[in-house]
Protein backbone atom coordinates (compact mmCIF):
# COMPACT_ATOMS: atom_id res chain seq x y z
CA UNK A 1 0.00 0.00 0.00
CA UNK A 2 2.74 2.44 0.97
CA UNK A 3 4.64 1.69 -2.23
CA UNK A 4 1.59 2.56 -4.33
CA UNK A 5 1.09 5.83 -2.47
CA UNK A 6 4.76 6.75 -2.78
CA UNK A 7 4.87 5.94 -6.48
CA UNK A 8 1.77 8.10 -6.88
CA UNK A 9 3.55 10.99 -5.19
CA UNK A 10 6.58 10.49 -7.45
CA UNK A 11 4.38 10.50 -10.53
CA UNK A 12 2.57 13.59 -9.26
CA UNK A 13 5.86 15.40 -8.77
CA UNK A 14 7.03 14.56 -12.26
CA UNK A 15 3.70 15.53 -13.79
CA UNK A 16 3.88 18.85 -11.94
CA UNK A 17 7.34 19.44 -13.40
CA UNK A 18 6.12 18.56 -16.90
CA UNK A 19 3.15 20.94 -16.57
CA UNK A 20 5.52 23.70 -15.51
CA UNK A 21 7.66 23.16 -18.59
CA UNK A 22 4.55 23.04 -20.77
CA UNK A 23 3.47 26.42 -19.40
CA UNK A 24 6.96 27.69 -20.17
CA UNK A 25 6.52 26.56 -23.76
CA UNK A 26 3.17 28.36 -24.00
CA UNK A 27 4.73 31.57 -22.66
CA UNK A 28 7.53 31.33 -25.21
CA UNK A 29 5.10 30.77 -28.08
CA UNK A 30 2.79 33.58 -27.03
CA UNK A 31 5.66 36.07 -27.04
CA UNK A 32 5.83 36.38 -23.25
CA UNK A 33 8.96 36.31 -21.19
CA UNK A 34 11.11 33.22 -21.43
CA UNK A 35 11.90 33.10 -17.73
CA UNK A 36 9.30 30.36 -17.05
CA UNK A 37 11.66 27.96 -18.83
CA UNK A 38 14.15 28.32 -16.01
CA UNK A 39 11.38 28.05 -13.45
CA UNK A 40 10.12 24.87 -15.12
CA UNK A 41 13.62 23.40 -15.07
CA UNK A 42 13.90 24.21 -11.37
CA UNK A 43 10.54 22.61 -10.64
CA UNK A 44 11.65 19.53 -12.55
CA UNK A 45 14.67 19.22 -10.28
CA UNK A 46 12.50 19.66 -7.19
CA UNK A 47 9.99 17.04 -8.40
CA UNK A 48 12.73 14.55 -9.25
CA UNK A 49 14.45 15.12 -5.92
CA UNK A 50 11.23 14.55 -4.00
CA UNK A 51 10.48 11.43 -6.03
CA UNK A 52 13.92 9.88 -5.52
CA UNK A 53 13.84 10.83 -1.83
CA UNK A 54 10.51 9.10 -1.31
CA UNK A 55 11.77 6.11 -3.26
CA UNK A 56 14.86 5.81 -1.08
CA UNK A 57 12.78 6.22 2.08
CA UNK A 58 10.48 3.40 1.01
CA UNK A 59 13.41 1.16 0.10
CA UNK A 60 15.11 1.69 3.46
CA UNK A 61 11.87 0.97 5.30
CA UNK A 62 11.31 -2.17 3.23
CA UNK A 63 14.85 -3.40 3.86
CA UNK A 64 14.38 -2.75 7.58
CA UNK A 65 11.24 -4.91 7.54
CA UNK A 66 12.68 -7.72 5.40
CA UNK A 67 16.48 -7.74 5.46
CA UNK A 68 16.61 -10.97 3.44
CA UNK A 69 15.02 -9.20 0.45
CA UNK A 70 17.56 -6.36 0.46
CA UNK A 71 19.15 -7.35 -2.87
CA UNK A 72 15.90 -7.36 -4.81
CA UNK A 73 14.73 -4.14 -3.17
CA UNK A 74 18.00 -2.36 -3.99
CA UNK A 75 17.88 -3.44 -7.63
CA UNK A 76 14.30 -2.22 -8.02
CA UNK A 77 15.15 1.02 -6.23
CA UNK A 78 18.10 1.73 -8.52
CA UNK A 79 16.00 1.03 -11.63
CA UNK A 80 13.17 3.27 -10.46
CA UNK A 81 15.59 6.05 -9.50
CA UNK A 82 17.18 5.87 -12.95
CA UNK A 83 13.76 6.20 -14.60
CA UNK A 84 12.85 9.17 -12.41
CA UNK A 85 16.20 10.77 -13.11
CA UNK A 86 15.76 10.28 -16.86
CA UNK A 87 12.33 11.88 -16.86
CA UNK A 88 13.67 14.74 -14.75
CA UNK A 89 16.59 15.28 -17.11
CA UNK A 90 14.18 15.37 -20.05
CA UNK A 91 12.05 17.98 -18.27
CA UNK A 92 15.14 20.06 -17.47
CA UNK A 93 16.26 20.02 -21.09
CA UNK A 94 12.81 21.02 -22.32
CA UNK A 95 12.68 23.82 -19.75
CA UNK A 96 16.14 25.14 -20.52
CA UNK A 97 15.49 25.13 -24.27
CA UNK A 98 12.82 27.72 -23.53
CA UNK A 99 15.32 29.96 -21.75
CA UNK A 100 17.37 32.29 -23.99
CA UNK A 101 20.14 32.55 -21.37
CA UNK A 102 20.93 28.81 -21.36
Amino acid sequence: MFLIVRSGFMALGLMFAMVATASAQEAAVSGGTQMPGAIGAGLAVIGGGIGIGLLAKGAVEAIARQPEAAGAIQINMILAAALIEGATLFAIIVGLLQNPFA
